[in-house]
């Protein structure tokens, strides 16, 4: 597709996409897609050059410099207090410096995320949200990989179905509104071809890894006693309560067309991220 206005440069020309958060679970595979195509780019974290910090505005600027475009990811969360105006500050100043094209990777059904939506359609930029339902990488990165290991993958969420998004379709969404025409001004839910329950999840995953894996579900009680136990912090405990105790409470659970909106494309099932998770091995062999 032709680039617009602010998108013309040709690949040794163009200037750097800096990527917020580029080595998270979208970030890396932003970075991965616009590399491969031969485009420059800037990993925006705390051990960047430059280096960025959400929590030290001072280094917002010299990251910004000489870029043309911004992947938003806001760390730990866009549903703790503050990150409403501090995407709002960065957004500004992006305005400010010219750089214009900005994208936020936001998520479903979290009120205080449409905040930070918000302050970014207030800036004055060329603005995509990407409104992203849960990740099916949860299941192999980080977050739930300890627990598909131990066999069971305990949960305060009910019986309640969510169409979870492979993160490559995000990448894939965000990739096309840095460097395309047509995505300015576009909100694009992003939800996987079919809802499931925790349980149907982890049926997949034995499914596809040969494991013994089941879901049972816990209290938030338990939840955030066995969270505690872990060591983790009390503001992510926070986050993790609310989240399995809010938006898990089928608000989410619809279908959305985003991806086939974004891409042209439908999106990739649970299933199939199932079978090329396994594949790695990153889940072991069967038991």
């Amino acid at each position: 597709m032709n680039k617009d206005n602010g998108m013309r440069e040709s690949t040794h020309e163009m200037k750097p996409i800096l990527i917020l958060g580029g080595t998270g679970k979208t970030g890396r595979r932003v970075a991965e897609r616009l590399t491969s195509r031969g485009l420059p780019i800037r990993i925006g974290s705390r051990f960047g050059e430059p280096a960025f910090d959400w929590e030290n505005p001072a280094t917002w600027e010299s990251s910004l410099r000489d870029v043309g475009a911004v992947y938003i990811t806001y760390y730990p969360d866009l549903a703790v207090p503050g990150a409403a105006d501090a995407i709002g500050s960065f957004s500004r100043l992006a305005v400010e410096s010219g750089v214009r094209r900005l994208v936020l990777l936001s998520g479903r059904g979290e009120e205080e995320a449409q905040l930070s939506e918000q302050s970014l359609r207030d800036s004055g930029a060329d603005w995509t949200i990407l409104r992203a339902s849960w990740f099916c990488q949860n299941f192999s990165e980080n977050f739930l990989l300890g627990p598909v290991l131990s066999g069971t993958v305990a949960l305060p969420a009910a019986d309640v179905p969510e169409p979870f998004v492979d993160a490559w379709d995000i990448a894939d969404c965000a990739v096309a509104a840095l460097t395309e025409v047509g995505h300015v001004g576009q909100l694009y839910e992003l939800t996987g071809p079919r809802a499931l329950t925790f349980a149907q999840v982890t049926e997949e995953i034995a499914k596809a890894s040969g494991r013994d894996v089941r879901y049972v579900q816990i209290t938030a009680e338990q939840f955030t006693s066995m969270l505690a136990q872990e060591g983790v912090p009390a503001e992510v405990l926070a986050l993790m309560t609310d989240l399995f105790t809010k938006v898990l409470d089928g608000r989410n659970s619809h279908l959305t067309d985003g991806v086939q909106r974004a891409l042209g494309r439908e999106p990739r099932d649970f299933a199939d991220y199932a079978r090329e998770a396994a594949g790695t091995g990153i889940w072991g062999g069967a038991k």
